[in-house]
């Protein structure tokens, strides 16, 4: 912003978008889970960005990106680091989400182009909540593979007693529902996650 008086110049402020709070903590947490590389992609000054992204500890900062530029980042960071998931909330998003692996919407403040593009959306504008959907998405692909060895085990089992002679109508039932219901169990197990 240039300040004048009588028409002549007499200063310059400089305006910057202040990260969320908990913005760093966040970066902090995605690295305590594993993941690699945090890149920010915006179409903010090149020096607004670089200050925001030194602050908060990512690894890259890409500034002054256009939406089909967000999409060549996102296709660029794939193939040097793998899959992506992107988080986003604008229009100038949407096509970046759609490009990457996962695409992750800020619900609360997303527009309604990125809300139709992300695979995920979440609910509110809390950046907390990234670390939180990665954590549940393992617990939960951990939960689908113990449910699926869980059903095979017990219709292996099954299968071996039919062979031997041993299985009746009622035990090829009880394996049948009882596998259900132990597969339903276990599932439930993820309400309570954390």
């Amino acid at each position: 912003v240039i300040v004048a008086r009588n028409g002549s110049a007499i200063g310059v402020l400089g305006v910057t978008d202040r990260p969320k709070a908990d913005a760093a903590r966040v970066v902090s947490e995605l690295r305590a889970q594993g993941v690699s590389r945090v890149a920010m992609i915006t179409g903010d000054h090149e020096a607004a960005a670089r200050a925001i992204g030194s602050e908060l500890g990512v690894d890259e900062v890409r500034s002054g990106q256009l939406p089909e530029d967000k999409v060549r980042a996102v296709e660029n960071l794939r193939q040097a680091h793998g899959a992506i998931a992107m988080v986003g909330d604008g229009v100038n998003d949407a096509p970046a989400l759609a490009a990457a692996d996962v695409g992750i919407v800020m619900g609360a403040m997303g527009s309604d182009a990125a809300l139709e593009t992300a695979d995920i959306a979440l609910m509110t504008d809390e950046l907390r909540k990234v670390p939180y959907i990665i954590r549940l998405s393992r617990a939960t692909l951990a939960n689908i593979r113990a449910n699926v060895a869980l059903s095979i085990g017990l219709k292996a089992v099954f299968v071996f007693l039919a062979v031997a002679g041993v299985a009746t109508l009622w035990m090829a039932v009880l394996a049948d529902t009882g596998a259900s219901a132990l597969v339903v169990a276990n599932a439930v197990r993820l309400r309570r996650f954390t």
